[in-house]
């Protein structure tokens, strides 16, 4: 179990203070000395093993996969055998264009302005554990909690391109095919999802308490 440093670090009145430690796999409470979970064996960690280290390298991978999601083609529309290849960007300059303001506003919303703020605000929140930022720990929460809530909602490009490829395949009258960047921004998606998750928020009172 990962507790060199004693109790001392942990803020007074939590339970890791008081020797008591919730399991990562069951969420049983157990007590800090035990080396397993009573409740299903697990191994017991106060705190996320690697948390920030996890969290950075995720998000790297996550922000590198994020420059062919939007240089390459989401997908590819066969008209009458002429292709036509889409950008997300140029998916959003399409529908502008076609007065679909709505449609245009989400697409812009869900694939450029979500996954930019997740991926800036994951980064922040490692930062202020790395090197204690002096924000309050509950701002620093909240923003972790409506990261973690609103990251999911980026996948909504992602469904469309797959809903009409699935929907729209009529040969060389009118086709849909998948692109590079769907695949890419997919993995941008699921790639921060996870880095979220591995995020420790408990790391936020540790550090900056």
């Amino acid at each position: 179990m990962n507790d060199s440093k004693g109790s001392n670090m942990y803020p007074k009145g939590t339970a890791a203070a008081n020797g008591l430690v919730n399991c990562l796999v069951c969420y049983q409470l157990n007590i800090k000395q035990n080396s397993h979970c009573q409740g299903c064996g697990a191994r017991i960690e106060v705190r996320i093993p690697n948390s920030v280290q996890i969290t950075l390298s995720l998000l790297i991978t996550s922000m590198l996969l994020y420059i062919p999601a939007n240089i390459f083609p989401i997908m590819t529309t066969v008209v009458l055998g002429e292709e036509t290849q889409s950008t997300i960007i140029g998916g959003v300059i399409l529908f502008l264009d076609s007065e679909s303001y709505l449609i245009a506003s989400v697409i812009f919303i869900a694939s450029i302005i979500i996954p930019l703020a997740k991926m800036t605000a994951l980064a922040w929140l490692c930062y202020s554990v790395m090197f204690r930022h002096g924000i309050q720990q509950q701002e620093l929460t909240i923003l972790y909690r409506v990261t973690e809530f609103i990251g999911k909602w980026s996948m909504i490009d992602v469904f469309v391109v797959a809903i009409l490829v699935a929907l729209i395949q009529l040969g060389d009258l009118m086709s849909i095919k998948v692109g590079l960047a769907a695949t890419a921004f997919a993995l941008v998606v699921i790639l921060t999802m996870i880095s979220a998750q591995r995020f420790d928020t408990r790391l936020l009172w540790d550090k900056l308490g």
